[in-house]
C-alpha cells in the first residue's frame, strides 16, 4: 500500500513539475458545477447508484456522490456526463 502511495505521489510531482493537467495525466475526475442545478463530470469510470435523490459515480481513485432532489442524468458517454436537478451536496470519498 505504501509503495503504491509513493508511486502516486511521484507521478503527481512529475505532472506538477511539467505543468500538465492532472485530470488527463492522473485520470482524476473533473467536476464542474453550474450553480446548484447542473454538474458536468469528466473521466468517471461508472455509475454505482442512480436515484432521484442520489447519483454515485466511481472514478479511478475515488467516488463522488451528488445528493439533492429531482436528480437526473441528462446524457452520458464513456468520457463525460451531465447531471441536472436540485444539487444540494457533493461528497468525495
Amino acid at each position: 500500500m505504501k509503495k503504491n502511495k509513493d508511486r502516486i505521489q511521484q507521478k503527481e510531482a512529475l505532472v506538477d513539475s511539467l505543468r500538465l493537467p492532472k485530470d488527463i495525466c492522473m485520470g482524476a475526475m473533473k467536476v464542474t458545477l453550474t450553480g446548484s442545478h447542473e454538474a458536468w463530470i469528466e473521466n468517471y469510470r461508472g455509475i454505482l447508484e442512480y436515484t432521484q435523490t442520489q447519483i454515485l459515480l466511481q472514478g479511478k481513485t475515488c467516488q463522488v456522490s451528488f445528493e439533492g432532489t429531482r436528480l437526473s442524468i441528462d446524457y452520458y458517454t464513456t468520457e463525460d456526463m451531465k447531471i441536472s436537478g436540485n444539487i444540494s451536496c457533493v461528497r468525495y470519498g
